[in-house]
């Protein structure tokens, strides 16, 4: 017996064909609203960081410009102190004399804003307070015989270290 065809029944997977058919303008429409959205989420996130490097970049600008002129005021204010040691130094040049007066004059200047010589003489050799170019014998360690060029700290660190004589 021979069977009549059957009439093909519709599968589903070709209901839900149609049904997508029929709401993919509204996905693609909700797809774009959503790209859109995050677009725009993106182009805020980037106007923000520009902002940001924009005032970074003008806060180190103002940062390196106010360290040059606080730089420029103290030295304005050291040589500020050195001007009565300089009119003691041109009294002194006029008059022939008084050249010991612009010495100490200066010293004191100088020790106020924190220089402070280095006196190594009788104390043990020190490589990191003193030169040592010239050297004659003598009994026990090394021990700092002369000063031959002052050496000077500056508020507690070696400016410049002393050129001595050392014996031992």
């Amino acid at each position: 017996m021979t069977s009549a065809p059957a009439a093909e029944p519709t599968a589903p997977a070709e209901e839900a064909d149609d049904k997508d058919d029929k709401d993919a303008p509204q996905g693609r429409a909700a797809q774009k609203h959503v790209i859109k959205r995050l677009q725009k989420e993106r182009d805020e996130y980037l106007d923000q960081v520009r902002r940001v490097q924009a005032e970074f970049e003008n806060y180190r600008k103002r940062m390196i410009r106010q360290q040059s002129e606080h730089l420029e005021r103290a030295a304005e204010s050291l040589i500020e102190k050195l001007l009565p040691v300089l009119d003691t130094f041109e009294s002194a040049v006029a008059h022939g004399q008084g050249y010991e007066q612009v010495q100490t004059s200066l010293v004191a200047t100088l020790e106020k804003e924190g220089l402070e010589r280095i006196h190594p003489v009788g104390k043990p050799f020190d490589p990191i307070e003193s030169d040592a170019v010239a050297h004659e014998d003598g009994d026990g360690g090394p021990v700092v015989a002369e000063v031959l060029r002052a050496g000077y700290r500056w508020k507690g660190r070696v400016l410049r270290p002393a050129m001595v004589r050392v014996r031992g």
